[in-house]
């Protein structure tokens, strides 16, 4: 960053700092970290629980809290055997050592041991019941296992899984329903690798940031501006926490020795790294800000986002595969475009099972969702962008069955250049469902 002077590390950063320098695998307490960094024990333990969260570290049975390799966010899809035991509330019989190393696949034991083997590799799990010898064998394949039905293991195969460093398992749930949760988790992860995070594109950014500081003037914010030709600045204190915003609009009738302090905007929003790419989209046009500081969790700076960066992460998103698909996208992937004879768009498709609410009708939700997915589409073939909604009506007229043959009828009222007005109706042959009238807000830039 620019034009921010060094300032002296809190003790609770040291620690971090410490802890992010040591090796991967090594062992850390918070004895020993207030011992070697000369800090109180409080402040070693709350670092330590920080790092934690960060991915740093991570507290293992049997071992104590060791230092981890902070997972990619690219690479969240694959799991590693500690993901498993905490996935299936499983508890570690052996191999503790080994829990860091990424699983490749699962296989279920369930046939005669001569075929099972010609499916368990190096690095797989092997889910399978009480069958001692399988457990040895595939301890000696370079597979983990993990034992199904709350069993245990003989006391050589515990220690052979010392040996090798390959974690052996035991979880009360049978080989089914575990394999479901491992199946399930991996899916999860795929949709969360989807959702694009400020922590993607931020490091862009973060050498090209301009800062002040409240005690600057008028004048030094000029001279920053014409250099680098932005017209938005954070704020930061001695410690590089943000306080303030601070643009051109601002400075208008302002005399050029008055200090910053006095015209910037306090407090101002903020994001985090974990904060989604279309949640900072809401709040940018939401609260009619061009510019985001990104902070850490003690509101120090770490970078900025426009929302032309935003806009040009959205479109980038748009045009990715899709990994894992969320329950919005398995409801609209059932319905059809079609255009009636007027060349008005219109959305066919059925209710099933998975629609319906407790009382065997089409959830209330559900059909929220489609009226604001097909407005989003007529829409779009309108006006292109991205879209964010304001303000639904929503008059929910009869009860629909499972089975029902649906047609969605969007229509749009009025569309501005922030705004955009749609009434949905939904029928089921000749009658009215439901009708909402909802108000859209268009992401541009």
């Amino acid at each position: 960053m620019k034009n921010v002077e060094n300032s002296n590390k809190t003790k609770h950063e040291q620690i971090l700092e410490h802890i992010e320098s040591l090796e991967i695998g090594a062992k850390i307490s918070v004895r020993q970290i207030a011992k070697s960094l000369e800090v109180s024990e409080g402040t070693a333990y709350r670092a330590i629980k920080d790092a934690e969260i960060q991915g740093l570290v991570s507290t293992r049975e049997r071992i104590g809290t060791i230092r981890i390799e902070k997972k990619n966010r690219m690479n969240i899809d694959q799991l590693t055997f500690a993901d498993v035991v905490s996935i299936v509330d499983g508890s570690v019989l052996g191999g503790a050592q080994g829990l860091d190393k990424p699983l490749n696949k699962f296989v279920i034991g369930a046939m005669k041991l001569e075929a099972m083997m010609r499916y368990v590799d190096p690095d797989s799990l092997l889910i399978v019941g009480n069958r001692d010898q399988v457990h040895k064998i595939a301890l000696e394949h370079g597979a983990g296992v993990l034992i199904t039905g709350g069993f245990d293991a003989k006391s050589d195969v515990k220690k052979l899984a010392d040996q090798k460093e390959l974690p052996l398992i035991s979880s009360s749930y049978d080989s089914f329903t575990v394999a479901s949760m491992i199946n399930r988790a991996i899916y999860d992860r795929l949709i969360k690798k989807k959702i694009m995070l400020v922590e993607d594109m931020i490091y862009v950014k973060k050498s090209d940031v301009y800062v002040l500081k409240s005690n600057h003037t008028v004048k030094d914010m000029q001279e920053i501006a014409e250099k680098s030709g932005h017209s938005r600045f954070p704020i930061v204190d001695e410690w590089n926490r943000v306080t303030g915003m601070i643009t051109s609009k601002d400075m208008i009738g302002a005399q050029r020795n008055q200090t910053l302090d006095k015209y910037m905007t306090r407090n101002p929003i903020t994001v985090n790294l974990q904060t989604s790419i279309t949640s900072a989209a809401h709040m940018m046009v939401w609260e009619g800000i061009e510019l985001l500081p990104v902070v850490d969790h003690h509101r120090k700076l770490l970078g900025v986002i426009s929302r032309k960066d935003v806009l040009h992460a959205l479109q980038h998103l748009q045009k990715q595969p899709q990994m894992g698909e969320t329950f919005e996208n398995l409801i609209w992937s059932g319905f059809e475009q079609v255009r009636n004879n007027k060349g008005e768009l219109e959305l066919h498709g059925e209710i099933t099972p998975q629609m319906t609410s407790q009382l065997g009708t089409v959830s209330e939700g559900v059909l929220t969702t489609l009226m604001t997915k097909s407005a989003y589409q007529v829409i779009s073939d309108v006006k292109k962008g991205d879209y964010v909604l304001d303000n639904i009506s929503t008059y929910f007229v009869r009860p629909l069955q499972i089975d029902s043959h649906i047609k969605i009828c969007p229509g749009i009222i009025e569309v501005s250049r922030k705004f955009a007005k749609v009434e949905v109706q939904i029928f089921h042959e000749v009658d009215l469902i439901c009708k909402a009238m909802l108000t859209a807000q268009i992401i541009d830039s």
